[in-house]
């Protein structure tokens, strides 16, 4: 590759220009995923070629265009860059996409990664150069801060790796003298901040707790204390009494859900009686506390407590709704929506507030979780969870990626990433509703973790059966007048052929029970067609 322009005062450019020179390879940080794109092009525009696009970069392109059945904007402008050697890297991006980055980067197609700090740690490759272009990043009120020195050091940490490297060089940015100063006194001189233990969070210390308790770890008070007693969150907080109240209060809140019990010692006649069972599990030095078998599951699907609580009190909210309009997908997707786990949400900016009310006044007779007040410092949070909801119903409409970047500014791969943690929270309501014996419930569930998972609409399940079809194709029958197996059954082969292409028509038709010659279709060759990779 040859270098940039002279006339060019860019340090970026200048610096990304001489690694190429040097036959060497870089990542370049940056602090947002649009600027990682942006750095992207501008350096594939900028930087002049010694030779067109290798064969590897050609064969990259098209597979980073194709990971998704309808290409977007940001798979084209991924696939632009690649051809010249440059790529960017976020969490925008679908896995497979990520994958492929990483491993031309490590094989050398791809010879510079324009990236967020995602990248940074859990990563080995061969960059010499690691280019630090922004260490502030824009934090809510505050505006722009700069990051932490740890995380200074994660990014810095990945020029010249061992495997790669016998040395390498980390270059920070900056963009006036006053700026160098400040990079120099608080990164270079700096030291790294405290390490907190997360078990201080009490979402964490919740779902531990109750795991320890599920598994036997420890079954008594006293057991419990023990073992936090050696934990580096003791070390810490250096006050094991104030540190017994808040596990007191943890294990109460435990007690309430009705997830551990203390069953030891009670009058035969009593046991019978629900509340009798559930003696204060905190006020016991030695009383042996046990997990209930719905609590057990909870650790099991690892849930923080308070999730499964209040996804349980959705499910008998469901049960007990008796109306006119029935329950649909959106009141389970809401549901799981307001979890803790889904977080963060989507955000409603000060444009779309209108909008979205009015999208919720469709569906407010069928949310399981409760509105707040208007008034009331939660309701922003709830109404966010509200903009996810649609988000995910958006999608098992049938919307693409690329619909949804527009409207929800949700790239392919947050999209998928946030399916996935719907998927588990919907599954763990399954699970939960089974033992609650709740079967209409576990119905609608199975149906809307369907729904999400191929985003479609509930007329194109018969057709999802078949191997090699997913949302597209299906949708592509269904328009077509093929809507079930006996349709495929029925259809002609060249008109199969034709809305699937040859070897996904003979496919189909053998999994219907037809073997057809495939010498006898004749190959779909209709100019201007696209090639349909499908899920």
């Amino acid at each position: 590759m040859a270098g940039a322009s002279r006339s060019s005062d860019d340090p970026l450019l200048h610096l990304v220009s001489d690694t190429l020179e040097r036959n060497k390879q870089a990542l370049v940080f940056v602090n947002s995923k649009r600027s990682a794109e942006k750095s992207a092009e501008d350096l594939a525009r900028k930087i002049k070629q010694a030779r067109q696009a290798s064969p590897g970069q050609e064969k990259l392109a098209h597979d980073v265009l194709h990971t998704l059945s309808t290409p977007t904007k940001q798979c084209e402008r991924l696939a632009s860059c690649v051809k010249k050697g440059i790529a960017f890297h976020h969490a925008g991006l679908t896995q497979k996409q990520k994958d492929l980055i990483e491993d031309h980067f490590r094989e050398g197609t791809v010879k510079v990664i324009c990236c967020t700090p995602t990248l940074a740690a859990g990563v080995d490759l061969p960059a010499f150069r690691a280019i630090l272009r922004d260490l502030r990043r824009f934090s809510g009120p505050r505006g722009l801060s700069w990051i932490p020195v740890l995380e200074y050091q994660q990014m810095a940490g990945r020029a010249g790796r061992p495997s790669y490297d016998a040395y390498g060089e980390a270059i920070a940015i900056a963009s006036t003298e006053k700026d160098r100063d400040e990079i120099y006194s608080r990164y270079l001189l700096g030291e790294p901040e405290e390490i907190y233990s997360k078990l201080a969070v009490e979402p964490v210390l919740r779902t531990y707790l109750l795991s320890l308790i599920a598994t036997g770890f420890v079954s008594t008070k006293v057991e419990i204390l023990s073992f936090f007693e050696k934990t580096f969150w003791a070390h810490q907080f250096g006050d094991m009494a104030r540190l017994e109240e808040i596990i007191t209060k943890v294990l109460r809140l435990l007690e309430e859900y009705e997830f551990i019990t203390t069953p030891i010692g009670l009058p035969a006649a009593k046991k019978k009686e629900k509340k009798a069972i559930f003696v204060s599990a905190a006020d016991l030095a030695d009383g042996k506390i046990e997990a209930t078998i719905i609590g057990k599951r909870v650790a099991e699907l690892y849930l923080d407590p308070l999730s499964a609580h209040e996804l349980i009190e959705c499910l008998q909210h469901a049960s007990a709704i008796v109306t006119s309009a029935a329950l649909n997908e959106f009141s389970y997707l809401h549901a799981v929506s307001c979890r803790l786990e889904m977080r963060p949400l989507l955000t409603i900016k000060t444009r779309e507030w209108e909008d979205i009310q009015a999208q919720f006044n469709q569906y407010q007779d069928l949310v399981l979780q409760p509105e707040p007040s208007l008034y009331d410092e939660e309701y922003e949070g709830y109404m966010n969870s509200v903009k996810t909801a649609l988000f995910f119903n958006e999608w098992i409409n049938e919307k693409d990626e690329e619909f949804l970047l527009g409207k929800y500014d949700v790239r392919p791969g947050e999209v998928h990433a946030k399916i996935a943690i719907a998927d588990w929270l919907l599954y763990s309501a399954e699970e939960l509703a089974k033992l609650l014996k709740l079967h209409a419930q576990i119905k609608d569930i199975l149906k809307t973790r369907f729904r999400l998972k191929y985003g479609v609409r509930e007329e194109l399940f018969p057709l999802l059966k078949l191997g090699g079809v997913g949302r597209v194709r299906a949708r592509k029958l269904f328009n077509n007048g093929i809507r079930d197996l006996g349709d495929v059954k029925k259809a002609d082969i060249t008109t199969l052929s034709q809305m699937l292409g040859k070897q996904i028509a003979i496919s189909v038709k053998k999994q219907v029970g037809i073997d057809i010659d495939k010498e006898i279709v004749p190959e779909n060759k209709r100019r201007g067609q696209l090639s349909l990779k499908d899920y």
